[in-house]
């Protein structure tokens, strides 16, 4: 019986497992079909689109590929235009010049089917290009298609610098407030009665929108063809990908063991994942970032990723971070569609190290988008990661685990005494430090703290700290590696109590964080600290001091972004339990934790709350915290109310912000905060109704930069105008949220007697004193209300016209720092230009301004722009003398100016004493009249300091640009960045000349037609004695970069970039003036080489008898170069001590990118 009821079940089974074979089968025919139907539409839907694609690397996915993938960001470039109008003309020249350059670019072919709805391939293509230009041409309107095309960007470009405007024959304010051919197609789809009124509002919306971000206008270019060049140039620029910054690296024995056995295992094909374990503050971040260089360097690696998990891992943070790296942005707005776009872009790629720093747990990296370990390898890519806990390793399926253990006790006392810097005076004293330097326990974030903090200080101080650590390190016998005690010690050797609050201030901020010192400075006025300084402007130049000193102690971190500073995860974690003990701190920090809930104590002593970055979208109906001081909401872009009752016990709150949040409103009970003293609302999502405002009669700091609202009425300007205690106005940036402020009353900032910075670029204000429309003899804010606030320090404004300022004043105001524009634009309004500038933009000359204004700004300028077609501009000399321009280290001067006949003229000038003698930049574009850039002798000490000299589209400068006696005037030039002067055939003139020392350091050669050699006639040896950087593109003309003899003379070159020159036939050329015996030439510094479309180069000298050595070369790039070829491995032919990298994608558009984007910094 049982045997028959063991056959029946076994029967049941075979049953079971033969259906579901079938159904498996009929499943996998299935999606073959649907597949294969799916293939077909999709061919059908796009057999009419542009692909563009030049990087044969790069190939589009076929459609199979796309249609189970996720999202992928297909293209860098979306052309959004009305076919009848410009598809024959500017777009296709356009989309031809994208092409050309690499760009990838989605370009509709064919005239669209008329109705309003978007089709869902054109609507894909939007969701996967990078970018969007929208060319608004005058009957862009009348298309229902093109409206609603122009819709779906906004939506899908959330992020506004995404979206580009290119006004092609309209006025920008007719796009903007729909006039003219607008307004007429408006009016008859308003009046047709066939399209919906939300329709036509959200296409009105859309068009007021996109007419307010920063774009190009047609009618300001000569010619079309200087538009396209400016239009692909900036999109060139936001293409390009960015490199690791390795940092300074010391070894040691604990970690030279250590790198030693990572790079055994980045070597070894057969481990995929590598981990590094150590204590915090040993140094593994900086380790690991020394190691990936040199692996990358030895030829292990093409590309190098890093990002930050930390304990609190934010995803698109982190995905952010490696995308950069790689060198494109994501489209996909979910985390899964991030991932796979990822994924993908690191599978195409080959030998890829992927750096995970500070990993506290088990994590799934597919989430983030890694592929895994097996799939890693088939690319040759590898995991390095680091962490504290040795588990980590574990879980993680690391097949190398590696610790960094502590330094020995004597490489301890050698980096010890370095940072102290001093020597100690007696055995005595040499032994207790030795007992400080023991106590830190070989940590170098420990070591360095401490030594810093007891540099300067007697012997009794340091047999003090000896003492306390010793009690605290017998007080915790297991915690060898706690840092925190030595962390705290250095904290409280700081100053003063401001010192200390500042520096626990920075903990407000999240983890791993760029925290901008200008945010940083805003709380520590927000709190009250620094109550000695007299002004703003004082306070924030202590702030820096601080945080000088903080970077000095080693309590802070440079950041890699201008203007922040960062502080060590070792360093925060003590800073956060200091700020959350009881002696008066109390600080409650959840920044950037993903939040999406309020999870603090409502009763608790807070002095500081800190949710900034999180998720959170309801606030408790009520907060009972009598002591707290700091409220930081910022960037929980969900949050769209505060209870009435939230801030109601809050009597001690001084700073609130709500910047980057979606709140509509602020509860009445804000204006019983009768202590605030800083509020700011920047780039709020929605309109904040702040109408109770004037209430706040302590307010010192009100900021709504950005402020999403089509104008600020006059009734709230009048409650502003009761904050009699104001110091800081910035409405800079509202009329990016639709219109900006159109009307500000008179007599209104007038009444803010302690007003010290007023912040209002890109507000949309500029009619100074000009009369209100319908209100009978009411006038706007005159510009003397201004110059009538005796403390006002800062100002930044935009003007009209000249005429607005008025020709006298009664007293001159004393502007420290300034950033006054006269009918000037920005190409960045989002960012706010710093406070410590001195800068003027002028479309009129110098001697038309009033006398007071010309004291006041012209002379005190650092910056001066001189906008195109400025009135009566002749001779740049005369604006000198006019204002005054001392103190001037940048000018600008952007054409058409047609009276401009050669930018300096001495033969009418008297004067002999230097001019621009301070100047360190100069900055020439589109002055297509002058024919030079000197007509006679200039006096000596003139143009001593210019470092940068920046020409563009000058299509008349000939023959020489700097001949020797204007050469003589630059001993200190070091960057020559030359771009479309077509008939330029030399850059320097040194005949006669010889310099004993040069100083120059990158040449950039772009399109010159006509330059036939860099220099007319022998060149002094010093010349190029310090050039490090040299790229010539398209200069048709050209037959050889260098003689023989020159060549010798590069001894610092290190980056060499030679592109489309159809007549160079060799790099370096044998000298006629001299013969070198030995027939070797060492460029020993060159370690970066490009190549590219050079049809007749056939080696590197023109004769087989002269021997090229680069003893540095680490990567080359050869393209198009048909008769340009080596016999044996690159490294061998260069005579490298590398193993040199060939066709280095990531690295040549690095270099591309620091071609198009000269800096001095670079």
């Amino acid at each position: 019986m049982e045997f028959y009821y063991f056959q029946m079940a076994m029967a049941i089974i075979v049953v079971i497992v033969i259906w579901i074979g079938v159904i498996a089968t009929i499943k996998w025919i299935w999606t073959l079909v649907k597949h294969r139907l799916g293939y077909m539409v999709e061919s059908m839907s796009q057999h009419r689109r542009i692909f563009v694609n030049i990087d044969a690397s790069r190939p589009l996915p076929s459609p199979s590929a796309e249609s189970s993938a996720a999202r992928r960001w297909n293209y860098d470039v979306f052309l959004s235009f009305r076919g009848p109008d410009t598809r024959k003309g500017i777009t296709f020249e356009l989309y031809d010049r994208l092409h050309r350059r690499g760009i990838k670019t989605f370009m509709d072919d064919q005239d669209l089917q008329v109705g309003d709805t978007i089709s869902p391939t054109l609507l894909k293509a939007i969701e996967e290009s990078r970018l969007a230009i929208v060319v608004l041409s005058e009957k862009y309107a009348s298309s229902t298609w093109c409206l609603e095309e122009l819709t779906k960007i906004c939506e899908c470009m959330k992020d506004d610098n995404r979206i580009l405007p290119l006004f092609y024959n309209v006025e920008p304010t007719d796009v903007r407030y729909q006039k003219r051919s607008f307004e007429e197609a408006f009016a008859k789809y308003e009046n047709s009665g066939r399209h919906r009124s939300e329709k036509v509002q959200q296409w009105r919306d859309a068009l007021n929108k996109v007419a307010h971000f920063s774009g190009w206008d047609s009618k300001k270019y000569k010619t079309e063809r200087e538009l396209i060049e400016d239009i692909v140039e900036y999109v060139c620029s936001k293409v390009q990908p960015i490199a690791i910054n390795m940092g300074d690296f010391e070894e040691f024995e604990a970690t030279r063991q250590a790198m030693n056995m990572v790079m055994k295992g980045l070597e070894d094909d057969e481990v995929t994942a590598i981990g590094v374990c150590g204590m915090g503050g040993v140094g593994k971040t900086t380790m690991v970032k020394h190691i990936s260089d040199q692996a990358r360097k030895n030829g292990i690696f093409r590309h190098v990723i890093m990002a930050t998990i930390s304990q609190s891992p934010d995803l698109r943070k982190i995905q952010g971070q490696l995308a950069d790296l790689l060198g494109f942005e994501f489209m996909e707005e979910t985390e899964i569609g991030r991932a796979a776009r990822l994924s993908k872009e690191i599978m195409r790629r080959n030998k890829i190290l992927i750096i995970l720093d500070d990993i506290w747990e088990r994590m799934d990296i597919s989430r983030i988008g890694i592929p895994s370990y097996e799939e890693l390898q088939k690319c040759n890519s590898k995991v390095l990661l680091t962490t504290r806990i040795w588990n980590v390793c574990h879980v993680m399926r690391c097949q190398e685990k590696i610790t960094l253990n502590i330094l020995s006790k004597e490489d301890s006392w050698t980096l010890f005494v370095r940072n102290a810097g001093r020597s100690f005076e007696s055995t005595n004293f040499e032994n207790v430090a030795r007992n400080v330097a023991g106590e830190c326990r070989g940590l170098p974030i420990a070591l360095i703290a401490v030594a810093r903090a007891l540099g300067d200080k007697e012997l009794v101080e340091w047999e003090r700290a000896a003492q306390r650590l010793e009690k605290s390190q017998t007080a915790n016998p297991d915690d060898k590696g706690d840092a925190s005690e030595c962390i705290r010690l250095s904290y409280d050797y700081l100053k003063d109590e401001d010192y200390k609050s500042c520096f626990l201030l920075c903990c407000l901020f999240p983890e791993d964080y760029d925290i901008q010192i200008e945010n940083l400075f805003n709380y520590v006025i927000g709190k009250g600290l620094f109550r000695d300084a007299e002004t703003i402007e004082e306070a924030r130049g202590t702030t820096n001091s601080v945080v000088a000193h903080l970077k000095n102690c080693s309590l802070l971190l440079d950041s890699d972004e201008d203007g922040c500073v960062r502080m060590h995860d070792v360093i925060r974690d003590t800073a956060m339990i200091i700020a959350k003990s009881k002696d008066g701190h109390g600080f409650l920090v959840k920044a950037g934790s993903g939040l999406k809930h309020w999870s603090c104590r409502l009763h608790e002593d807070y002095s500081a709350i800190s949710l900034m970055k999180n998720k959170i979208r309801k606030l408790p109906e009520e907060l009972v915290c009598p002591k707290l001081q700091i409220l930081l909401l910022q960037e929980n872009a969900d949050l769209t109310e505060i209870p009435e009752k939230f801030l109601q016990s809050a009597n001690e709150l001084r700073v609130l912000d709500l910047g980057l949040t979606s709140v509509l409103s602020v509860p009445q009970s804000l204006s019983l905060l009768s202590n605030l003293q800083a509020l700011y609302l920047d780039f709020c999502k929605k309109r904040v109704d702040i109408s109770i405002i004037g209430k706040l009669t302590k307010l010192e700091i009100l900021s709504m930069r950005g402020y999403p609202v089509k104008e600020l009425s006059r009734e709230l300007w009048r409650e502003v105008g009761k904050l009699t205690n104001l110091r800081m106005l910035d409405v800079g940036g509202v009329s990016l949220g639709g219109g900006g402020i159109v009307t500000i009353p008179s007599k209104v900032i007038s009444k803010l007697h302690r007003l010290e910075e007023l912040y209002m670029l890109y507000c949309g204000f500029e009619d100074w004193g000009s009369r209100v429309e319908g209100e009978g003899e009411e006038t706007y804010i005159s510009f003397d209300e201004l110059t009538g606030l005796s403390n006002l320090k800062i100002v930044q404004v935009c003007i009209s016209d000249a005429k607005c300022i008025p020709k006298e004043v009664e007293v001159e105001p004393n502007w420290v720092y300034f950033d006054i524009r006269i009918d000037g634009w920005s190409s960045n309004p989002y960012k706010r230009n710093v406070p410590n500038s001195r800068s003027s933009s002028l479309n009129t000359t110098i001697s038309s301004l009033p006398d007071w204004f010309v004291n006041v700004v012209t002379k005190k300028s650092e910056k001066l722009l001189f906008e195109e077609d400025c009135k009566g501009l002749s001779n740049i000399l005369m604006e000198y003398d006019h204002g005054r321009l001392h103190g001037l280290k940048h000018l600008s001067v952007i054409g058409p100016n047609k009276s401009l006949k050669e930018l300096m003229n001495t033969t009418t000038r008297i004067k002999q004493e230097p001019v621009f003698e301070n100047l360190e930049e100069l900055h020439l574009s589109r002055l297509d009249c002058i024919k030079e850039l000197c007509v006679g002798d200039l006096p000596p000490g003139s143009l001593f300091n210019v470092k940068l000299l920046r020409i563009r589209d000058c299509r008349n400068l000939g023959n020489v640009l700097l001949p020797s006696k204007l050469l003589q005037r630059l001993p200190n030039l070091e960057i020559v960045y030359l771009y479309r002067i077509c008939k330029l055939e030399y850059v320097f003139g040194c005949e006669g000349f010889e310099p004993e020392h040069s100083k120059l350091r990158e040449v950039a050669l772009l399109e010159l037609d006509a330059i036939r050699s860099i220099c007319n006639g022998p060149v002094p040896r010093a010349m190029f004695r310090t050039l490090k950087s040299l790229f010539i593109y398209r200069c048709k003309s050209l037959g050889s970069l260098f003689t023989s003899d020159v060549a010798h003379c590069l001894l610092q070159l290190e980056e060499l970039w030679v592109e489309n020159c159809p007549l160079l036939e060799r790099v370096i050329e044998t000298s006629k003036e001299t013969v070198n015996d030995n027939n070797k030439i060492v460029l020993s510094k060159l370690k970066k080489l490009v190549l590219k479309e050079l049809p007749v180069l056939n080696s590197g000298s023109a004769t087989t008898n002269i021997d090229i050595e680069c003893l540095s070369l680490e990567h080359l790039y050869v393209k198009d170069c048909p008769h340009f070829s080596f016999p044996t491995s690159a490294s061998d032919y260069f005579h490298s001590r590398n193993e040199v990298q060939l066709d280095d994608q990531q690295q040549h558009d690095v270099l591309y990118r620091r071609i198009w984007s000269p800096t001095l910094e670079s």
